[in-house]
């Protein structure tokens, strides 16, 4: 869609879309507000930034972030975007020739400006006044416990590469295979003794794979890890040369996919694919019949397309898909598959734009039948690189009409991925948790294992060895074949200084993964 037909949409949507704030108290989103009102002549700071800047997204509090963010970073990227740019700072400056024509064809940053300066004023002062001085930092949490005693970690080394960049993990059980990517275009096989028993030149880094019944693997590779408006992601089946298949997947020309899953949504007995296409100034959530591109369906045309999940929620017999967005408009949605090719979406729950979900997942927590939402939010890849007191994993539990509450919340700063499994086998589920978007203050809380007490209580637990990576990737898996779940960590380091930082903290072995075997059984 282009920009400017959005922008009218969501001005008229304005009038019915609430405005949600974090509360600071408690870490979490309150029940929406009634908008605010502009019936004033004189409208005021406040008003001002409910009518421009929930145009977007949800309508951000200043107690979100300090002033300082706020004010040389969060806000003036917002002015640029809305034709606002008092210090003539040129926004094009880092990009590649090809990347600004894409970007000035959007006029994501119009010379025309949508707001007078003097309302912009208004809405600068606003949160320059209301934001605290300083982020507002997390209450304290249990105590963790750094000692891990029925998980045994093993530390391992893929490509003799002394500075790891892992971007995917995914274990294939039919084989015992781990598919290992990263940062430098090559797709590693391990056996199941973690031995490298083959590596593959890909085009771009991967970024999700799966395992079809009788037919190859099939890679996702993601094109371009910068932000970029570039279309160069594929969805392409890894056929090993000389050998045929009848099910050759070969998608090309997608914006920056971090995520599919293939089913049958139309019911022909065809597998189709559902592809999230996190994107930049533009992305999409699509799904394609039968893998085929001209048959091609978009359930959502907005950048942030994260993960989605496949689950009957009405119980029609018709699979239904849950999907995350995230970027501006955080938030997840179900589509419910009403037949012929048609959804009906549900927005199920919506956060600001600085809330920095990234991941969830469904489970059943309390046993009662119907799938409840797990859901990280820490990404601090923006405008405001900075701690906040909301970011952590919660547990938001469904009352069995798909209406979702939070019943559970760990701060755990920057915040990335959080599996939920029986992982001690006394039949609740618990949650391994990483922790990728920090500042390595504390690198041995980058893993969290948290142990399910009973009644939603958890029991932290961190391992020593966890010291030595930033772990942005996880997988779980029972690769030994003993009947539990073990858990493996992927370490990506984004630059040299990420890895300063621990060699400044005596930390000098950065191991690619790392293996935490389960030795309950």
């Amino acid at each position: 869609m282009p920009v400017y037909k959005y922008v009218i949409v969501t001005l008229l949507s304005l009038w019915i879309t609430a405005f949600a704030f974090i509360d600071t108290k408690n870490n979490d989103v309150l029940t929406p507000l009634n908008s605010v009102s502009l019936s004033d002549s004189l409208p005021t700071g406040e008003q001002l930034a409910g009518q421009y800047c929930a145009t977007c997204h949800l309508f951000p509090s200043p107690s979100l972030l300090d002033k300082k963010t706020w004010t040389t970073s969060v806000l003036p990227n917002m002015g640029y975007r809305m034709g606002i740019n008092p210090s003539g700072k040129n926004v094009y400056e880092d990009m590649l020739a090809e990347e600004e024509k894409l970007v000035r064809d959007l006029n994501v940053y119009p010379r025309t400006a949508s707001i007078s300066r003097k309302d912009w004023k208004k809405i600068v002062e606003y949160y320059e006044k209301e934001a605290p001085e300083k982020p507002i930092p997390q209450k304290p949490g249990p105590i963790v416990t750094n000692q891990l005693s029925f998980f045994q970690a093993k530390a391992v080394f893929v490509g003799k590469k002394m500075f790891p960049q892992t971007t995917l993990l995914k274990f294939d059980k039919k084989s015992s295979q781990l598919y290992v990517g990263d940062a430098q275009n090559t797709l590693y096989i391990l056996d199941e003794k973690f031995q490298q028993k083959d590596s593959i030149w890909i085009s771009t880094p991967a970024s999700d794979i799966d395992f079809p019944d009788n037919a190859s693997p099939r890679l996702l590779s993601v094109g371009s890890l910068k932000p970029s408006q570039q279309k160069f992601g594929s969805l392409e089946s890894l056929v090993k040369e000389g050998k045929k298949d009848q099910f050759n997947i070969n998608i090309h020309l997608l914006h920056r996919p971090v995520n599919f899953v293939a089913t049958d949504l139309n019911m022909d007995g065809k597998e189709d694919v559902i592809i999230s296409e996190f994107g930049n100034h533009t992305g999409r959530l699509l799904w394609l019949d039968n893998f085929e591109s001209k048959k091609q369906h978009v359930l959502k045309e907005l950048p942030g397309a994260r993960k989605v999940e496949i689950a009957d929620f009405n119980n029609d017999k018709k699979p239904d898909i849950i999907a995350l967005m995230t970027q501006a408009r955080e938030e997840i949605s179900i589509f419910y598959n009403l037949g012929n090719d048609e959804f009906r979406e549900k927005v199920v729950l919506q956060f600001p734009p600085v809330f920095g979900s990234i991941y969830f997942e469904l489970a059943d927590f309390n046993k009662d039948g119907f799938q409840d939402i797990i859901l990280t939010n820490g990404d601090n890849w923006d405008y405001s690189g900075i701690k906040k007191n909301y970011h952590g994993i919660r547990i938001y539990l469904n009352d069995g009409k798909d209406n979702f509450k939070r019943a559970w919340f760990y701060p755990l700063y920057g915040a990335s991925k959080a599996m939920a499994r029986d992982f001690d086998g006394d039949g609740d589920i618990d949650i391994a948790a990483t922790s990728f978007y920090t500042d390595l203050d504390n690198p041995e809380q980058g893993f969290i294992y948290l142990s399910n007490e009973g009644n939603l209580n958890f029991k932290p637990y961190s391992t020593p060895e966890g010291v030595s990576g930033k772990w942005m990737i996880m997988e779980s898996a029972d690769y030994d074949k003993d009947g539990d779940e073990d858990i493996i960590l992927g370490s990506y380091f984004h630059n040299i200084s990420e890895l300063t930082v621990l060699m400044f903290q005596g930390i000098t072995v950065y191991p690619q993964l790392l293996v935490l075997e389960n030795k309950t059984k």
